[in-house]
């Protein structure tokens, strides 16, 4: 699986804590929101990862392991979870556990986001990318948009009701709280 990030660290060979020294370095760079890829080869840097990103607040979003190179993927952390929503149309998670074939359900989150854990059948736009997708949707379906928290979705559903969409909901709070079937990207 390829998953497209902002910024690939290459600490391999690096044994701790320099792979961790290294990404805080790097992630000082980075926007709120963007991902990073963390190429390491010590085999205790998942653990030192996974809890460094927790302590400082980033979303740690899982690790690939091909041929001995563990990849690390964090996403750097933002105020989204304060950000008051907009969009009139508001749904919550359960809403979506059964929708009909006239329902997409819109994954708004980064690329390593959606490959890590999203719901089965999404369709993963990035809201980046939005912009320049929103012809391949039909715009007589109801769309339901999700991301982690809310708040992407919030701008995501905003931006398509502007563009006519009429269906539009956002889905609160999104994957930081489902407890629904996931599905995975090989």
């Amino acid at each position: 699986m390829d998953i497209k990030t902002h910024q690939t660290l290459d600490a391999k060979g690096l044994a701790c804590p320099m792979p961790i020294v290294k990404t805080k370095k790097v992630m000082k760079d980075l926007e709120a929101g963007q991902v990073i890829e963390v190429q390491a080869t010590d085999k205790g840097s998942t653990a030192d990862m996974k809890a460094w990103a927790e302590k400082t607040g980033h979303q740690y979003l899982g690790t690939m392991e091909k041929s001995d190179v563990l990849s690390h993927y964090i996403r750097k952390s933002s105020d989204e979870d304060s950000q008051e929503k907009q969009h009139p149309h508001v749904v919550d998670n359960e809403m979506i556990q059964s929708l009909d074939d006239d329902s997409i359900i819109l994954d708004v989150r980064e690329a390593a986001e959606y490959a890590f854990g999203h719901i089965p059948n999404a369709t993963s736009v990035p809201l980046d990318e939005l912009d320049d997708r929103m012809g391949e949707f039909d715009d007589t379906k109801n769309i339901y948009v999700v991301c982690r928290t809310g708040n992407r979705s919030d701008m995501a559903a905003l931006k398509l009701a502007a563009r006519g969409f009429e269906h539009v909901y956002n889905v609160v709070p999104g994957m930081s709280d489902w407890s629904g079937e996931t599905s995975k990207l090989d």
